[in-house]
């Protein structure tokens, strides 16, 4: 042990000192640059362009995968420790996105070798945005009910339907999808397939959203051509690996901390509560309650970060993440929809402004932010599709259907 927790010790001070020596420090904290950085459209600066460069060269966009594909190659200790060495100067990863996220880890299990030396280089370049084509307007909760048709034609599959509530999708180059091959199966008879964004036949519409943004879109195929080799496993195994991709996704929510709103750097909560509330003679929040609340709430966040390291830690003998992911999904974005509350709470008025001068940007974002966190109890599947996850494979419930 001792020798293991030296070797951790010697890799920090070597990542530490490549980060002080190859991040730019006028990023610090820039969660607007790692917002773009994720797929949210727009140009990159000098220092945004260098940044992603110098990553991607390390292998670090990506520290534990294979070296063979671009990666890191680290061990999983080793990529917390470097996340953690990257938190503390206020670093990003440049190249993070449903690439790294969730199609990459998935691909590296299913795909073939052919799949994954033409996909992950590039993904650990940063230099191909995905995007998701799961839900529908027909099959959200239930992504198995989906009618979107991949029709063989010999070579190539004739992919037509619609998605919706595509992340990202104006500014993707590809797509992971589930389609229908088989329409005489319900779970069996979808197919996880892949294709450009750029093709003709692909269509794009970004829906506006209640905090003004359009982060989703709407996503039509007439008749979108897809090759045979972008089939991802084997025909009619998309629901499997589906299911695994979720997993993945669910475990970086799962992960996620700190501002709300995604585009300003945080302020903690309770160095702001003091300079909008005040402070009593012994220097803490004048107000109690709040004071007890803000508290709480940091509580949970540590409890939640503590507990994502433990699963990690469990899974170094497993394929991968668990049904826990469920969890702390919705552990986690109930920890941070409380947390956008009670930041409102504590800017009052100046925490309900739309646009003007007499609001900070910092106000107008924390607005902004709690109407987007309404939908984090619905990313990556409800609250309720969550809990149902929970009492059936974690506390084996028995099917109230089944039972009656």
């Amino acid at each position: 042990m001792a020798d293991v927790d030296t070797d951790l010790e010697s890799f920090r001070a070597e990542a530490r000192h490549w980060l002080e020596e190859n991040f730019p420090t006028g990023l610090a904290n820039d969660a607007a640059a790692a917002q773009a950085a994720m797929g949210g459209g727009g140009e990159l600066t000098d220092d945004q362009q260098l940044w992603k460069q110098r990553m991607a060269a390390k292998g670090w966009g990506a520290p534990t995968w294979p070296t063979r594909w671009g990666g890191g190659g680290l061990a999983n200790a080793q990529g917390r420790v470097l996340a953690a060495e990257m938190a503390r100067i206020g670093a990003y990863n440049p190249v993070a996105g449903m690439g790294t996220s969730m199609f990459g880890p998935t691909l590296l299990e299913y795909g073939t070798e052919e799949q994954i030396a033409r996909y992950i280089p590039d993904i650990v370049q940063g230099k191909v945005r995905w995007c998701q084509g799961f839900s529908e307007p027909g099959a959200g909760s239930d992504l198995a009910s989906l009618s979107t048709r991949a029709e063989d034609k010999g070579d190539h599959f004739l992919v037509n339907g619609q998605k919706i509530w595509t992340s990202g999708g104006q500014y993707a180059d590809m797509i992971f999808c589930l389609v229908r091959t088989d329409t005489t199966k319900k779970h069996e008879g979808i197919s996880f397939v892949v294709f450009s964004m750029r093709q003709p036949g692909v269509e794009v519409r970004p829906i506006r959203l209640i905090a003004g943004h359009s982060p989703f879109c709407e996503t039509f195929f007439t008749d979108v051509k897809v090759p045979k080799e972008n089939l991802i496993g084997p025909l009619g195994g998309g629901w499997s690996i589906a299911k695994r991709l979720l997993q993945h996704e669910r475990s970086g929510m799962g992960g996620r901390s700190g501002n709300s709103s995604g585009k300003v750097a945080e302020t903690p909560l309770g160095v702001m509560a003091k300079r909008y509330v005040g402070e009593d003679a012994d220097g803490r929040l004048a107000d109690a309650d709040l004071r007890t609340r803000i508290i709480r709430n940091d509580i949970e966040q540590r409890v939640v970060q503590q507990t994502v390291r433990r699963i990690a830690e469990e899974a170094k003998t497993n394929a991968g993440p668990s049904a826990a992911t469920s969890i702390m999904k919705n552990a986690n974005m109930k920890m941070l929809q409380d947390k956008a509350e009670l930041t409102l709470e504590v800017m009052g008025n100046q925490g309900l402004g739309w646009e003007g001068e007499n609001f900070s940007d910092e106000e107008l974002q924390a607005v902004r932010g709690w109407l987007s966190g309404k939908a984090y109890s619905i990313y990556g599947g409800s609250n309720e599709v969550q809990s149902n996850i929970i009492a059936k494979r974690i506390l084996g419930l028995p099917d109230i259907t089944q039972a009656a």
